[in-house]
């Protein structure tokens, strides 16, 4: 069954626009989409009608098998870097002296990437138990930042990342646990789970660094079962400074019966010690935002989706890649996805899908209990005690605390393979219906030392993966 893509309510310039997201979502990215389109399928609701049989007000939609037409022809896992795809608003944040000049520019970059969207309404692929994506961005001056997540629950789900960019003192960490619900005419994907973004040269203690704690809005597909289907953010999300004693409110506004407008947003930045408001936002995420300063009235662009890139991130050949990594995994499924062949499409994630209930159901027989292979629990004596620290829940499985950053990078690089050309050497994986007990490296392993923990393998970047990550010849060894 082949879909036909009707686009409505473009003009030619948005048309052309939208083609060229497709084309560039052929290597897995999503494409940049001026609002207001939609994508309509011929089919749409016959297919609908399977859909319905499914579900009840309430119904948990991670049990409802869903139209392949309205994926995204790429993982979670994947779809978390839009967070991460404008580091020019990143970068410079940790050199500001002003510490409100930095909460402001936290709360830019936030607010920076949720314009990155595919075309109409689409759902990414749910990750899989212990599926992993790692990736890197380059930056200017010859330097990287690297990324690696890894799916640490399946039900309920639960995407746990890491972010770094070592020269620049910038870490993120993060959990996204989705849950969906079916809302009459809507379905929802209730985004929880926290990120944490620390700068590393800031704070009173700068093992942790000053940490700012950023939640998600909700995600809303409108029209599922009549009228044009739409996606909406909605609700409210939260970035705060312990520290610094300062929050901002956003408020993703969705659109009203009669009134409204979509995409629109608003909020405040509130000095918690005072209880004033320094600052207010407005404007639409999708395009142009405005922040006003309340200390002396003025007000001026805070961002403009219309006049930006995203730097989207490299990831290594799918040849190097683990069977469990998200490009090789999802590869058939989201190319199926991509040329609107909803029959292989459904065929290929089905076996996905079903070899992960036979693993499930293989270690449950065998008494075995599934352990993330890259994060562990959150320990609050060893990672902190703030209030958000437990609904982070997983973070990464290392210590990145070299002195310098090419040493950090080393470390980083240690933990799971990123750029092309890097090397896997085996160890000792340990039984899996035990927690997994830290693996202390040899002191001249990268990264060495008592709190680098492994649960399966470790890998190393060979000399010409840190020189030359374009390399096409593959030494990566499994």
């Amino acid at each position: 069954m082949h879909g036909t893509k009707i686009t409505t309510g473009l003009s030619r310039r948005n048309r052309a626009h939208s083609n060229a997201s497709s084309k560039s979502s052929a290597d897995g990215s999503a494409g940049d989409m001026e609002d207001d389109s939609n994508v309509i399928e011929p089919d749409q609701g016959n297919v609908l009608t399977h859909i319905i049989s499914q579900l009840r007000p309430g119904a948990d939609l991670s049990r409802v098998v869903l139209p392949t037409f309205i994926l995204e022809p790429r993982s979670m896992l994947e779809r978390i870097t839009n967070f991460m795809c404008h580091p020019e608003m990143l970068l410079s944040i940790p050199e500001m002296e002003d510490p409100v000049d930095r909460f402001v520019s936290v709360v830019k970059f936030y607010l920076s990437g949720w314009h990155i969207r595919p075309p109409g309404v689409k759902k990414p692929l749910n990750p899989i138990l212990g599926e992993v994506y790692s990736c890197y961005w380059d930056l200017p001056g010859q330097k990287r930042a690297y990324y690696i997540s890894e799916q640490t629950s399946h039900h309920p789900p639960k995407s746990s990342y890491f972010y770094m960019a070592p020269d620049h003192h910038i870490r993120i960490d993060g959990t996204l646990k989705p849950r969906s619900r079916f809302l009459g005419n809507s379905a929802a994907s209730l985004m929880e789970g926290v990120a944490v973004l620390s700068l590393l040269n800031r704070g009173k203690d700068r093992r942790r660094g000053e940490r700012y704690w950023l939640t998600q809005p909700n995600m809303y597909a409108r029209g599922i079962l009549f009228g044009n289907m739409k996606y909406e953010l909605g609700d409210h999300s939260v970035v705060r400074c312990p520290e610094l004693g300062l929050t901002a409110d956003i408020d993703f506004k969705t659109k009203g019966w009669v009134s409204g407008t979509y995409n629109a947003i608003g909020g405040t930045i509130k000095d918690e010690k005072t209880n004033q408001i320094l600052f207010e936002i407005s404007g639409l995420w999708s395009e142009e935002m405005f922040i006003k300063d309340l200390r002396n009235g003025k007000k001026h662009m805070f961002f403009d989706a219309r006049k930006v890139k995203p730097s989207r991130p490299k990831v290594r050949p799918v040849e190097e890649q683990h069977e469990h990594e998200s490009k090789r995994l999802w590869e058939k499924t989201a190319r199926a996805v991509r040329e609107k062949n909803h029959e292989v499409a459904t065929d290929e994630k089905t076996k996905i899908e079903d070899r992960q209930r036979e693993e499930a159901a293989k270690r449950a027989a065998a008494g075995v209990e599934w352990h993330p292979r890259l994060f562990r629990m959150v320990k609050p004596e060893v990672d902190g005690n703030e209030e958000d620290m437990e609904k982070l829940e997983w973070i990464i499985n290392a210590s990145i605390d070299a002195d310098t950053p090419q040493k950090q990078a080393e470390q980083i690089m240690g933990i799971y393979p990123i750029l092309q050309g890097q090397v896997a050497h085996e160890r000792v994986i340990p039984p899996r219906h035990v927690s997994p007990k830290p693996i202390v490296a040899p002191s001249n392993d990268i990264g060495g030392g008592p709190n680098r923990l492994w649960a399966e393998r470790r890998f190393y970047p060979s000399k010409n993966s840190l020189a030359n990550s374009d390399r096409e010849t593959s030494i990566f060894h499994y």
